[in-house]
């Protein structure tokens, strides 16, 4: 059996002109984006052109993400952040005219399908549920933070590896509890995301816009900026023999160095291109200023450590996140056979295996990437809501003949590594296999 057709086991019709830059950013994929959106300066959605010039600073969520997303198609990003019905009505005041040209994107959302059905399940449950969850998050989040800098604190006065160590995961853990925060509106919660030297804006850009709505294929940033040390789509052209096993000898170093390439990248970039720094890249500075103002520590010292903290924290960060749910052969990944039916909702349970040692804790769950599906389903739902959409996340997909599958962190881990070897496409979509 052969794959005849590329476009059958694409999402897109077009090839994302992003992916030929030299240097990619966050920024450079919503420029390309644009481009090859074709969305005539206004917002997609669906098939009709929207201006929402007027309404971008009235936005609930914030104005970054009208103001970023201008020129592009937004359908996707509305529908997953959107639960009420109220927005699909208030758009029409700001209606310009219909689209010219299709959408480029082949991912469908109709009103029977898979996606919808689920969402308007949620909708009705949402207001049964205890709210006290949501709290449970705010408090941990908040331990985190705090526990954190006591211990960079007492890691600076008392100079010891283990606390560095310690440091570093509780920074790690900090900051993959802010993630459940930035795919909302505006909040301080968020900005702790910039204490690991990483940044909400650029984050709300290559997560929430591109990872979260397009997992797995060519307009993933989180395959993309891994790309060529780390690379799991499966062709053999893209990744050589060599690349895939020089990876496993690489892949530490490239766990430790993420945080750090990563400002280092937006830093180039804005020093090349366009600015892409913000007053908020500051808060990570705070860390070493904690160290230095309460310790004897000279600030070359206090620099020294907090580097090696940062440097923890990535490769924790690092082997939680790529290990969390995305990556193994049985996953759906640019190139692979595609079902046929296209409802964006059953395409994000393709690319998905979750974390089965999870659920049971919350706290887990918040610093692990947990609940992972729903969570890519419903974003802006706090995770310590989503175990409670459960029973209608299970009776839909048995009634879409579709199927949540899971694994422990271990299987995931063996199952990522698989995936960096693997050059064959899947002849036979996930749903089949």
């Amino acid at each position: 059996m052969v794959i005849e057709d590329w476009k059958n086991c694409c999402i897109s019709k077009k090839f994302p002109s992003y992916r030929n830059s030299r240097v990619i950013t966050a920024f450079g994929w919503l420029v390309s984006k644009r481009e090859d959106d074709e969305a005539e300066g206004l917002w997609r959605i669906r098939d009709t052109l929207y201006d929402f010039t007027n309404f971008i600073d009235k936005h609930p969520g914030g104005s970054f993400w009208l103001k970023e997303t201008k020129g592009t198609d937004i359908t996707e990003l509305f529908e997953a952040h959107h639960l009420s019905n109220m927005p699909a009505s208030l758009i029409e005041s700001y209606k310009v005219r219909d689209a010219i040209n299709e959408r480029i994107y082949t991912l469908t959302m109709h009103e029977n399908g898979f996606y919808k059905t689920l969402k308007r399940r949620v909708r009705d449950k949402l207001p049964t549920i205890d709210v006290k969850r949501k709290s449970n998050s705010d408090n941990i989040h908040l331990a985190l933070l705090l526990s954190t800098f006591l211990t960079v604190v007492f890691t600076a006065r008392w100079n010891s590896l283990l606390l560095l160590v310690l440091a570093g995961t509780l920074l790690c853990w900090t900051v993959i509890a802010a993630h459940n925060y930035f795919h909302r509106r505006d909040n301080w919660r968020m900005y702790t995301f910039n204490l690991a030297m990483l940044n909400v804006c650029g984050w709300r850009i290559s997560h929430a816009m591109s990872h979260h709505m397009y997992p797995n294929s060519y307009w993933d940033l989180e395959l993309s900026m891994f790309e060529p040390f780390l690379c799991w789509i499966p062709n053999e052209h893209v990744k050589t023999l060599m690349l895939r096993y020089i990876s496993f000898l690489i892949e530490p170093l490239v766990y430790a160095m993420t945080f750090l390439l990563d400002i280092l990248t937006r830093i180039f970039y804005s020093i090349r291109c366009a600015n892409i720094m913000y007053w908020h890249d500051l808060l990570t500075f705070t860390i070493p200023l904690s160290m230095y103002l309460c310790s004897d520590l000279t600030l070359f010292m206090c620099l020294r450590q907090w580097l090696f903290i940062v440097m923890v924290a990535s490769f924790a960060f690092c082997v939680i996140g790529l290990n969390a749910a995305h990556h193994d052969p049985k996953i759906y990944h640019e190139g692979d056979a595609i079902r046929d039916d296209r409802d964006w909702g059953l395409f994000q349970v393709d690319t998905i295996i979750d974390r089965v040692d999870l659920k049971s804790s919350q706290f887990l769950v918040l610093t692990h990437f947990g609940d992972h599906c729903l969570h890519h389903l419903f974003p802006t739902l706090d995770h310590g809501i989503l175990p409670e959409l459960y029973p209608i996340f299970y009776e839909t997909l048995d009634e879409f003949k579709a199927q949540l599958r899971e694994y422990n962190h271990f299987q995931h881990i063996l199952g990522q590594h698989r995936q960096l070897l693997r050059v064959k496409s899947n002849l036979k979509p996930p749903g089949l296999m």
